[in-house]
């Protein structure tokens, strides 16, 4: 008869296997041969007596049961992994892998900072950054933390607010002389370039009183990466709304301007999800505890 731990290792080769989307890769990344992957999985469906995986020459893909256990799988094996972390071995030392997704932006600057210093902290920790703004399939993607600017749609997770990101409407020089003093809402036509799926035709602004105004912009340019919209904010093409934390060099050197001071954009929210769990690992625990103090120091964040 197999031991409880046989059945784990199985679970632990599906999961890489299916993230991975293929058994070669997950025979490399486990540090085995494909043929003893190949058996695991192929015993693994046996003792189940479940196809799991469609299999060709060039392709893997999960069966609707593969996706069903993929879940399942991942829920028992963090949960044995959050055991073992807090009952085996030195109790004070983080060990054992991370993966996180983050958004592409505030991930490459600011929360990556927060990463780095992390893992230098605890150097038996090894993280997997991973950085994406479109949304992901938590089960699929096989993380343990997703960072997300905006709803989480994923009912499935449980999902903490970690802050909020101040958003202003910013531009040249030239354009803020074209604004100079106006309301938001009676500021005479300026050029305009937007992020999606966020902005549209009207922007909605407030004012420290609760005062609201819609800012009726017709855009020159539309983007749905972050980068891009700034470039195109300093090469002059046009306004932009802009959070604080990504600007705040440009508006401390003067190449862009704050348009409306007493007015600002809708806040969004800097979202936390993960997967519920009775026990989750320390080293997940102890990260979001170094993301929450580490959101504290980037400008703009609320």
């Amino acid at each position: 008869m197999s031991k409880p731990l046989d059945r784990l290792a199985l679970l632990e080769t599906f999961i890489r296997i299916a993230e991975k989307g293929s058994i070669s890769g997950a025979a490399r990344d486990l540090g085995m041969s494909q043929g003893s992957a190949s058996r695991q999985l192929k015993d693994l469906e046996e003792r189940l007596g479940v196809q799991l995986a469609r299999r060709t020459t060039h392709s893997l893909a999960l069966t609707e049961t593969g996706f069903a256990l993929l879940k399942d799988a991942r829920e028992l094996v963090t949960g044995w992994n959050a055991l073992e972390e807090q009952y085996a071995g030195d109790t004070e030392i983080l060990r054992g892998p991370l993966r996180i997704v983050a958004p592409v932006a505030l991930g490459q600057l600011h929360l990556a900072d927060i990463a780095i210093g992390f893992q230098a902290s605890h150097p038996e920790v090894t993280v997997n950054w991973h950085l994406q703004d479109e949304p992901i399939r938590f089960a699929e993607i096989g993380c343990d933390l997703w960072i997300k600017i905006g709803p989480v749609p994923d009912d499935t997770l449980i999902v903490r607010r970690l802050g909020q990101v101040e958003r202003m409407v910013v531009g040249t020089p030239s354009i803020a002389e074209q604004v100079r003093h106006a309301r938001p809402d009676e500021t005479p036509e300026i050029p305009f370039v937007t992020l999606t799926p966020f902005e549209g035709a009207k922007i909605r602004l407030s004012d420290p009183d609760g005062d609201q105004c819609d800012l009726k912009v017709t855009a020159k340019l539309s983007t749905n990466n972050i980068m891009s919209l700034k470039h195109a904010a300093l090469s002059g093409l046009g306004a932009a709304v802009l959070p604080r934390w990504f600007i705040a060099g440009a508006l401390g050197s003067g190449e862009l301007v704050d348009l409306f001071p007493e007015w600002r954009a809708a806040t969004l929210d800097v979202n936390l999800a993960y997967l519920p769990a009775r026990h989750q690992p320390r080293r997940l625990t102890a990260f979001v505890d170094a993301l929450e103090g580490g959101l504290q120091n980037i400008p703009g964040m609320i």
